[in-house]
């Protein structure tokens, strides 16, 4: 006969303990699809040695390696910081050092594309239906995507010339005044 192990006393894996504490503390969860990531991804860099028989050295050979090899975006190798600095501080209970001496990636020096006013009135009349309404929507609010498509009637107020985003980042509620394309 198998003995039975009690679900309770076995040990949680570690990015089941991740989840736990990115959802405890209310993280979207597009954060912790990307700090899992970043997580999965540290482990195997240092030949899968558990994290907490590691620290900031490991960290630091991790983010050069990533700026360097790599060569990822300022941004991307700050998320990966961000989801490390989380793992040590929140799960495992060993903060790290805030000076990480890692190479930093190069910030881009590209500026963004930007459409012209008519280039978008174009744009918008490519689209119809509800592509189109919800494309007029964004641009004329400054929703993000998954806000326009969260929307909902009773968060349209007509009279005020005014759109309620619930839960937006950070789980707070908004307002917008969309302007007219």
């Amino acid at each position: 006969m198998r003995p039975t192990i009690d679900e309770s006393t076995k040990p949680r894996k570690l990015l089941d303990r991740v989840r736990d504490a990115l959802r405890t503390k209310h993280y979207a969860y597009r954060t912790e699809e990307s700090y899992v990531q970043w997580i999965r991804r540290f482990i195997p860099f240092h030949n899968k040695r558990h994290p907490s028989e590691m620290g900031e050295a490991e960290v630091e050979a991790f983010l050069t390696h990533l700026a360097v090899q790599g060569k990822v975006a300022a941004s991307t190798q700050n998320q990966a910081l961000s989801a490390l600095f989380f793992l040590y501080r929140y799960v495992l209970k060993q903060p790290l050092a805030e000076s990480i001496e890692a190479v930093r990636a190069k910030q881009s020096k590209h500026l963004p594309t930007v459409l012209t006013v008519d280039e978008v009135q174009r744009l918008l009349q490519c689209l119809e239906g509800t592509h189109q309404l919800l494309a007029k929507l964004l641009y004329g609010s400054g929703m993000r995507v998954k806000e326009g498509l969260r929307l909902r009637v009773k968060d349209i107020d007509f009279g005020q010339s005014q759109i309620i985003v619930r839960d937006a980042k950070r789980n707070r509620d908004r307002i917008t005044k969309p302007s007219l394309v």
